[in-house]
This record gives C-alpha cells, sequence and structure tokens, in this order.
C-alpha cells in the first residue's frame, strides 16, 4: 500500500509557552458553554444503552467512520464500546453493522465529555485517535490539551491513550495531564502492526510517517473540572 500523506508543518519549535497558562485557567474557569439539544438527546440515548450493558465501558472520542469503534469492539467483547463524533456524513459511511457491544453515537464531544462527567461514568479504556493537530502555534486553544474542556477529559479517569503523527501534540498533551493531574504519561513511539485502528493510522503508516501514542492511568476525578452554572 503506497500513500503520500503530508508531514505535519508548524511555526512552533517546541512545546508552546502558553499551555500552562491555558491549562491553569481551564482548570479554575467554568466553561458555561450551553449543552447543544442534539448531544443531550445523543447522550440521554448512549447513557440508557449503557445501562443495559454489563461490561466495562469504553470511550472512543472523536472516531471518525467508526471503524475503530468496531475494531475495540471485537478486540474487547466484555466491554462496552461507545464512539463518537461529530460528523454524520462519516458516521453514515457504510462499514457494516458494529459489534452488539458497539455503539456509535453523533454528538458535539466538548458536551459530551461534560454530561459523561456529570454522569458519572468511569470508562475503563479512553481513546482519542489522531486528533487533529491544528498545528499553527495561534490555535493551540483548538488543541484538546489547550482547549477549556480538557479537565473533563482527564477526570474521567481510566486507561487514556492518545495517538498522532505528530509527536510534539502528545508532548503538550502529557505536559497537560501532569500539570493537571500530577501523574506522568508515557510517551512512545507506535507500531501498529498489521491492523491499524483507524484509516489515518492506515493512511499515515503507508505515507512512511513515525507514529506516536501516549498512555496514562487515571483516577476518577470530577472535582478537576470547575462546577458554574450547570449547562443542562
Amino acid at each position: 500500500m503506497q500513500a503520500n500523506s503530508r508531514s505535519i508543518t508548524t511555526n512552533q519549535h517546541g512545546p508552546h509557552d502558553e499551555l500552562p497558562r491555558r491549562v491553569a485557567r481551564s482548570l479554575s474557569h467554568p466553561l458555561r458553554k450551553p449543552i447543544a439539544e442534539h448531544t443531550r438527546r445523543a447522550f440521554d440515548h448512549a447513557d440508557a444503552w449503557l445501562q443495559r450493558q454489563r461490561g466495562p465501558l469504553i470511550l472512543d472520542a472523536g472516531c471518525g467512520v467508526g471503524l475503530s469503534t468496531r475494531r475495540l469492539a471485537l478486540d474487547h467483547p466484555e466491554h462496552a464500546v461507545i464512539g463518537i463524533d461529530r460528523s454524520a456524513d462519516r458516521l453514515s459511511r457504510d462499514h457494516g453493522e458494529p459489534p452488539p457491544n458497539a455503539l456509535l453515537i453523533r454528538a458535539d464531544l466538548v458536551d459530551f465529555w461534560r454530561l459523561a462527567l456529570m454522569a458519572g461514568w468511569q470508562p475503563r479504556r479512553h481513546y482519542l485517535l489522531y486528533p487533529n493537530p491544528y498545528p499553527k502555534a495561534a490555535h493551540l486553544k483548538m488543541r484538546w490539551h489547550g482547549h477549556p474542556v480538557f479537565p473533563a477529559i482527564v477526570a474521567l479517569g481510566g486507561r487514556l491513550e492518545v495517538r498522532s503523527n505528530w509527536r510534539l501534540y502528545l508532548e503538550e498533551f502529557a505536559q497537560a495531564v501532569t500539570q493537571a493531574t500530577g501523574q506522568r504519561a508515557e510517551l512512545s513511539e507506535h507500531h501498529p502492526g498489521q491492523v491499524c485502528l483507524t484509516p489515518f493510522e492506515a493512511k499515515y503508516l503507508a505515507s512512511g510517517q513515525s507514529l506516536w501514542r501516549l498512555v496514562v492511568d487515571l483516577r476518577f476525578q470530577p472535582s478537576l473540572m470547575p462546577r458554574g452554572d450547570d449547562p443542562r
């Protein structure tokens, strides 16, 4: 298989100088963005489905076309796997019926994470696979570790795994995790072998790019997310 995916280019020479300030702000200022109605309905559906499952939860955040959700469900048949993506088009791609222990949900992740935290969800595993890197320095606040929702991501706990073809993204993410939780994340080169979890992983691998993986085991710590008015 050949691919020609371009490597990430950035005007940064190392972790963003503003990252500590942004993380500190997200840990001290409530996120007052109202919950979108479609995400509230989607979460209620997912919560009802989850209550009918017997196994622990795996979250596949930003699941795209849902191939990763399907593969995680097949690899972990004793778990309930929920894939979330904001794009109805991506989720509608025909990749076959998901396994019975998998559910695909269209929702805004910023809202879904907050609802999951308020509902007391405690995923056993939590995946962020090849998030949009937003490599320009001016776009730090659009990276998940620079976004105001970051405390909710780490507050959910469980084994958080983030993969990227841009090592700097994971270096920043690891720095943000330590600042927020005091825990150190493990960062290593990732070799997926014959089976890639996502189409992006397959494309980057075929293009000869290095892939990176961050893993950290987190405690369920809802107090990390500042509470203002209940956005529901």
